[in-house]
């Protein structure tokens, strides 16, 4: 146990660290412009956990998030392209969502971006009250492909199971599951559940710890999972996600291990009821190993430069093990249980409205 409390989390640099990732990027993140607003939502959603959100401008913020809602326009001819953007990357003018959406050849909305969007807006405390749900719901309802899987913009993409969690996200946040046929979704889990019980991005694909939790947390928030899968392909499903312990969680066999698989892995296995049989004491010194001491932020391997998404998911890792001064997680939404209830309340008020 004493060695077990002997590394000092450093929740300050943690919390200075994404404060700077918030408003200035460095240069080696450059390249993911485009997808700002998911370093944004491993910024605000750190902060959260940390309990730290007062350091942040969350009007700004608010109005930011809501200039990339791609709204309907007058005609409603882009519907299947609407939801968030990353970034405004493509020019598109600053649009604080009152009135008809604006026509561009090239805006569309991201899945993912889509997800992290109405997730920071809620760990922000908005009520939604200007997100075009109908509109969000009808552009994703566009991504879903014959075999259940989604792209992640209507141009075309990559489809896998990283999108199928987005999308059960998005219709689990908006309170309505029209944007996605449950059913295909389902069957195509099934289909990418693996040999050795992992699950993987798609069907014949090598079992893996992100895509695992994918799944298993997208039929959690659908309350299909006990329906889905048998006790027994439970149980199997379980020793898949334990045998990924070394010190720390690794994604697959004989790969070394990651920080952020200690929140995908843990995640999965709280889900599976099995988390506390894992060894939180070689998780936490692990992921504190990781830890920068000078800059603030984890890495995903010791001694390597820390960034948001390992810094994000270290110490939503920590906090599944209930590390002191750390908000709990809601382990299948990935925001805070504070945001979380948030969310229920405005689907309390939804669902009042709608009677």
């Amino acid at each position: 146990m004493a060695d077990f409390e002997s590394v000092d989390f450093l929740r300050e640099r943690h919390v200075r660290f994404f404060q700077r990732c918030l408003y200035v990027l460095p240069e080696r993140y450059a390249p993911y412009e485009t997808s700002r607003l998911t370093i944004a939502f491993f910024s605000l959603s750190g902060l959260d956990v940390l309990g730290a959100l007062d350091v942040v401008d969350r009007h700004s913020l608010i109005e930011w998030i809501y200039s990339l809602q791609i709204l309907p326009t007058a005609d409603q001819s882009n519907l299947q392209r609407c939801g968030f953007r990353g970034s405004s990357h493509i020019g598109v003018p600053y649009s604080s969502s009152k009135g008809p959406g604006a026509p561009h050849p090239y805006d569309s909305g991201h899945v993912t971006m889509t997800y992290t969007g109405l997730a920071c807006l809620l760990i922000l405390g908005d009520d939604l009250g200007r997100v075009d749900r109908a509109a969000c719901v009808s552009g994703l309802r566009a991504l879903q492909l014959e075999d259940g899987s989604f792209y992640a913009v209507p141009e075309g993409s990559e489809n896998d199971m990283r999108f199928v969690y987005c999308a059960a996200c998005i219709c689990f946040m908006l309170d309505d599951w029209s944007g996605m046929d449950r059913q295909k979704t389902i069957d195509y889990i099934r289909r990418s559940t693996s040999f050795d019980f992992g699950i993987g991005q798609g069907a014949g694909l090598e079992s893996h710890g992100g895509s695992t939790f994918c799944a298993v947390a997208s039929l959690c928030m659908m309350g299909k999972l006990r329906e889905v899968f048998s006790e027994r392909e439970l149980g199997r499903l379980r020793r898949w996600c334990v045998l990924r312990q070394q010190n720390g969680f690794q994604g697959r066999p004989n790969k070394p291990v990651d920080t952020c698989y200690s929140f995908w892995v843990g995640a999965t296995l709280q889900l599976l009821d099995v988390f506390q049989y894992t060894n939180f004491e070689k998780n936490r010194n692990y992921i504190l190993s990781t830890q920068d001491r000078l800059v603030g932020g984890f890495a995903k391997w010791p001694d390597s430069h820390p960034d948001p998404l390992h810094t994000y998911f270290g110490i939503c890792g920590l906090s599944l093990m209930g590390e002191a001064g750390l908000q709990p997680v809601h382990a299948a939404l990935n925001i805070s249980l504070r945001a979380s209830d948030s969310l229920r309340r405005l689907h309390e008020c939804w669902r009042r409205s709608r009677t």
